[in-house]
């Protein structure tokens, strides 16, 4: 109590004015309008901070799944050769940073099998290195990944891409090369029978139809490649990919061309992006709209108060003070109303892995089943940056609805105030 008397006046009366009235109907009316603005920004809040957290988790869960198939960083040769791959390999290293390394070949192929056809794309890889720099050969769920041999020509295919072809384990394939091979009849395509041996399942669909992978040897005789066209990296912190990759374009030697996950994925990158952000905007106005609640309660505020600020002004207040209580009154709506969201859409962020399956549960809903959907639970990421931002967006608008009515309660004149009173 000591403390709240040796506060300013406005913050006093500020306080006084947000707490409900006893003896006035009209006060009791004005302070639920109030708590429905507060009410109204605290939803929204919460509804902001809790949609960008799921789209976040989305967005980390079909990320992680298409980096255990791609790489962090490819470095090629601009030649489309690189025949001292374990070189290059050496001078990556330099950069703590990477933490694996492993050579490639990538083509494009037509799969045959009796009167299937699938176009994919064919990459060549060395089984004992691929685990350095992806999780694919964690992901085979028929076969073995090991049994990509040299010289053997066996291939392990997206399993799409084995359901597309009626294809098990032990079937042959015939791979066609895209580039033709001259002969004395002409140029017809080069067609090589492979063994399946193994089938994966990476959890997005778009690798899972389009990806087959052989041994780079295999590859290299298949394709009439002369070296592995380059080396794939891993990073410590694939988020920090783009900026390792920048840093070792700077300090590798040799004609080389580097490329990250991000730009790899630009389309899909941008989009996601892009998508938040409207995402954003949208639920922004839910907030805004509950933040300009605050002129009407203010507007009802200042009118009922027209006698008391008369008074303030005749002992003395000047029309800055009187601005100041109600600028106090909605800053305190709108601060209680954020922080009241924010400890919402946290808590529900933070605890949707068991709120989800309990409304599931209770009303006999299932909202992503594992039959339509790659991801059959809702996965959420909370960051700090985005609460931290929509806190202050919510705070900002709380204040901005303040002015007007603010500012009209300075400019109530004593005289015309309290003529009727």
């Amino acid at each position: 109590m000591s403390i709240l008397k040796n506060l300013p006046f406005e913050w006093l009366v500020g306080l006084r004015y947000t707490r409900a009235g006893r003896r006035s109907g009209r006060n009791s009316f004005i302070s639920f309008i109030s708590l429905i603005s507060m009410a109204g920004i605290a939803l929204g809040v919460a509804a902001l901070i809790v949609v960008l957290s799921v789209m976040n988790g989305f967005q980390k869960e079909v990320l992680d799944r298409m980096v255990a198939v791609l790489s962090h960083i490819e470095v090629s040769d601009a030649s489309g050769a690189m025949n001292d791959w374990q070189s290059v390999a050496k001078e990556a290293f330099k950069n703590k940073a990477v933490k694996g390394a492993a050579p490639y070949t990538f083509s494009q192929a037509l799969l045959m099998r009796e009167d299937n056809l699938r176009p994919v794309f064919v990459r060549g890889v060395l089984p004992q290195e691929e685990p350095k720099v992806s999780d694919v050969g964690s992901q085979v769920i028929a076969g073995k990944f090991d049994d990509l041999r040299p010289g053997e020509f066996n291939i392990v295919l997206g399993v799409e891409v084995a359901r597309a072809l009626d294809v098990r384990i032990g079937d042959k394939v015939t791979v066609g090369a895209l580039q033709g091979q001259v002969t004395p009849a002409g140029v017809v395509p080069r067609l090589k029978p492979f063994r399946v041996v193994g089938i994966f399942d990476s959890g997005e669909y778009e690798y899972n139809s389009t990806l087959a992978l052989i041994h780079i040897d295999d590859a290299e005789k298949m394709f009439h490649l002369d070296a592995p066209m380059g080396v794939r990296l891993k990073v410590q912190d694939m988020h920090k990919a783009p900026q390792v990759a920048h840093e070792l374009a700077g300090t590798m030697s040799g004609d080389l061309l580097l490329r990250d996950w991000s730009q790899q994925n630009r389309t899909w990158f941008a989009a996601v992006q892009t998508e938040k952000k409207m995402m954003f905007l949208i639920l922004a106005l839910i907030v805004a709209v509950a933040a300009f609640n605050l002129v009407s309660t203010l507007v009802m505020t200042v009118t009922d108060k027209q006698a008391d600020i008369a008074i303030l002004r005749t002992l003395g207040a000047s029309p800055f003070s009187i601005m100041k209580i109600f600028m106090i009154q909605g800053a305190i709506i709108g601060l209680l109303g954020t922080a009241i969201g924010v400890g919402m859409g946290v808590l529900v962020a933070l605890n949707i892995d068991v709120i989800v399956p309990f409304i599931e549960h209770l009303f006999g809903v299932k909202f992503l089943s594992s039959d339509v959907y790659l991801i059959s639970e809702l996965p959420s990421d909370l960051q700090w940056s985005d609460v931290n931002i929509i806190g202050w967006v919510s705070v900002i608008l709380s204040f901005l609805a303040t002015l007007y009515p603010s500012w009209a309660g300075a400019r109530v004149r004593p005289a015309e105030a309290l003529r009727y009173e």
